[in-house]
C-alpha cells in the first residue's frame, strides 16, 4: 500500500481546500489521491510531460499552449476556458497562472466536486460513507490507471482517520475552528452547487 505523508508538497494546502468546500474524508481521500497520482507523486503542481522542454510541447502537443498544468493537469482550452469563468480569474492571457498552488487547488477541488473536466461530479461517485473509488476516475480521465488512484484514495483515507499528533493532520483540523469553519464550509458548498447548477457540460 502507498505510504502517506500528509506533510509532503502541498498536501495542507489542499486539505485547506477541501475543508473550505465541504468535503467529507472520502471525497477528500480521493482528491489527494488523484493530486498525488497527476503531480507524479509530488503534490506540487506540474506540467504535462514535465521532464521535457517548452519547445518539446510546443511542437508535439496539438492542444498547445492548453497542456495540463497543475494538481489535475487541466487540459484544452475549453476547459481553462470553463474555470476562468467559474473562478472569475483570468486565465488564458496566461495559461501558467494555473501553476500557482492556491490557483491549482481551487480548480482541483471546485473542478471536481462541480464536474467541469468530464461531466462527471466526484459526489456521483463517493460521498460519506459510499466511496466507488474506482469509477471516481471518470470525474478526472475517463478509466485510465483507475484502480491504482484506487487504491491510493483507500491509503488516503485511512491516513485521515489517524488521531491528531500521529503525523497526520484530518481535514476537519486543517481550517478555522468554531462559527470561523461553519461559515467557511457553508461559502464552499454553495459555490459547490453554485458551479453544478450553471455548468454547462
Amino acid at each position: 500500500m502507498t505510504k502517506i505523508d500528509l506533510s509532503l508538497g502541498d498536501t495542507q494546502l489542499i486539505l485547506r481546500h477541501c475543508d473550505r468546500y465541504a468535503l467529507c474524508r472520502e471525497q477528500t481521500a480521493y482528491v489527494l489521491a488523484t493530486a498525488y497520482w497527476e503531480t507524479a507523486r509530488t503534490m506540487k503542481p506540474v506540467r504535462e510531460a514535465y521532464w521535457l522542454s517548452e519547445q518539446w510541447r510546443e511542437d508535439n502537443l496539438r492542444y498547445y499552449p492548453w497542456y495540463g498544468r497543475g494538481y489535475v493537469q487541466l487540459t484544452w482550452e475549453r476547459n481553462y476556458e470553463l474555470a476562468e469563468t467559474y473562478l472569475r480569474r483570468d486565465l488564458t492571457s496566461n495559461p501558467d497562472v494555473v501553476m500557482r498552488p492556491k490557483i491549482s487547488a481551487e480548480i482541483l477541488v471546485r473542478g471536481m466536486m462541480g464536474g467541469w473536466f468530464t461531466g462527471h461530479a466526484l459526489g456521483d461517485y463517493v460521498n460519506k460513507g459510499h466511496a466507488d473509488y474506482v469509477s471516481a476516475r471518470r470525474v478526472v480521465n475517463g478509466t485510465d490507471k483507475a484502480k491504482q488512484i484506487a487504491k491510493i484514495a483507500v491509503a488516503y483515507e485511512e491516513a485521515l482517520t489517524r488521531p491528531l499528533g500521529s503525523g497526520t493532520m484530518s481535514p476537519g483540523a486543517t481550517a478555522a475552528t468554531g462559527a470561523a469553519a461553519v461559515l467557511a464550509a457553508l461559502a464552499g458548498a454553495v459555490a459547490v452547487f453554485w458551479d453544478k447548477i450553471t455548468g454547462v457540460f
